[in-house]
């Protein structure tokens, strides 16, 4: 007899496991809608922003945190769709690999729409615009963009990889040789090594060159532009956040919460 009821306690709890095991299996299977909560631990999904915090007042460091236009207009974007917000901060040249490697959800540095650009991510809306300038020392004998493409011109520019400064530099002036373009990682980088006298000049945006050209005595802006440029949000090919981010984008140009945020970076002049 005790026997018997032993054998039957035994199936009894193997029973009583299979069930348990399946059931968490086919919870874990499920996939969870993307920004819903997770129903086994309550928790948002997290968007992840990949960005280079060396461009203020787009992304640039503050202490601990990651500041600028774009880190709060991308805050406030994943708070609107109802996710958490994280940033990763990378070289430049690494964010559009990061995005399609799925190793974050978009990338958001002041980034121009190119047609190179394009065979690799789709891009938002635009939601701002940007100016890429040149800096150059006050006594330069470059005094305008076109010193820079004349004929027999033989300056080494400074450029940021993987920015519009460094593509525009390499197809108007390296593929014509019409000087030589020396790549940074940091665009504070290449200021520091006009400062010393490495280069003659510098192409990047103005916002960043503003800050670079106040912190740094002897260095000026050129007044022609170099080019003008809409800024957007990268993604993976085909991805639904695209739509959805150009939706809560739409709503954060609407109710003025983007301009609000541009203006209290970039005031008036």
């Amino acid at each position: 007899m005790k026997k018997f009821l032993k054998g039957i306690l035994a199936t009894t709890m193997v029973f009583a496991m299979t069930a348990a095991l399946a059931g968490c299996g086919g919870s874990k299977g499920a996939e969870q809608p993307a920004g819903d909560k997770d129903a086994a631990n309550g928790e948002k999904e997290t968007l992840i922003m990949a960005t280079n915090a060396e461009f203020p007042p787009y992304e640039y460091h503050e202490g601990q945190n990651i500041v600028g236009i774009d880190a709060e207009i991308g805050a406030a974007i994943a708070e609107k769709l109802g996710y958490d917000f994280q940033i990763d901060d990378m070289a430049f040249d690494s964010i559009i690999p990061a995005v399609t490697s799925g190793k974050a959800s978009f990338g958001m540095a002041g980034m121009t729409v190119t047609p190179d650009r394009l065979e690799s991510v789709d891009f938002s809306d635009s939601y701002a615009t940007g100016i890429q300038v040149v800096i150059v020392k006050e006594d330069s004998a470059i005094t305008s963009v076109d010193d820079l493409l004349a004929a027999g011109a033989q300056h080494t520019i400074g450029v940021q990889t993987g920015t519009t400064g460094d593509i525009y530099a390499s197809s108007d002036i390296e593929k014509k040789d019409l000087g030589k373009i020396d790549r940074y990682n940091k665009g504070a980088d290449a200021v520091q090594s006009l400062v010393t006298g490495k280069i003659d000049c510098v192409i990047i945006d103005k916002e960043p060159a503003k800050a670079f050209v106040a912190a740094n005595e002897g260095l000026k802006i050129l007044d022609t532009e170099y080019a003008v440029e809409d800024y957007a949000i990268c993604f993976a090919k085909d991805s639904e956040l695209t739509e959805k981010v150009n939706g809560a984008l739409k709503e954060l140009v609407a109710d003025g919460t983007v301009q609000k945020i541009i203006d209290k970076y970039i005031k008036a002049e």
